[in-house]
């Protein structure tokens, strides 16, 4: 599985764990920014993320900043992303199980404690298809402006 990671100034030493952790793991992945502390603006990272992975090069990504909450929204406008916000294992685990999320939102404030147990469980689990398939074309009926 091929990982994309991004951050914003605030995300940087989040990203750095969570890098450590995909190179522990084995995990190929590529960092798309940003190395420093100077302030950038999130949606620029979340996009070649979001990108990258609607365009195939990768499967799976993570993207932080300080609540997850903006680099979330961002990514989301990308067509065919689905990102979500995971704030510990069991958002972690629903977001792949019931939405096959391929982003995934992390606060660089709020999971330091918990960052190891989501990104595995993101990484590890499932999408679980079935009943869920269905909302999820909803979903791609949505982007196509076919619902509304």
């Amino acid at each position: 599985m091929r990982i994309a990671i991004g951050s914003d100034h605030r995300g940087c030493s989040m990203k750095d764990k969570v890098i450590r952790l995909l190179a522990e793991k084995g995990y190929a992945y590529k960092d798309f920014g940003c190395n420093k502390e100077e302030t950038v603006d999130y949606p620029d990272i979340a996009v070649k993320v979001a990108e990258a992975i609607a365009g195939g090069e990768f499967e799976r990504g993570f993207l932080i900043c300080g609540t997850g909450i903006g680099m979330c929204i961002a990514a989301n406008k990308v067509n065919g992303i689905r990102a979500a916000q995971c704030y510990d294992v069991f958002t972690a685990k629903r977001a792949r199980m019931h939405n096959d999320a391929q982003i995934c939102c992390l606060s660089a404030e709020d999971a330091k404690a918990r960052i190891q147990a989501i990104v595995n469980t993101f990484l590890n689990t499932e999408f679980e298809g079935g009943r869920h398939i269905m909302r999820l074309n909803k979903i791609k009926e949505i982007e196509e402006n076919k619902l509304h």
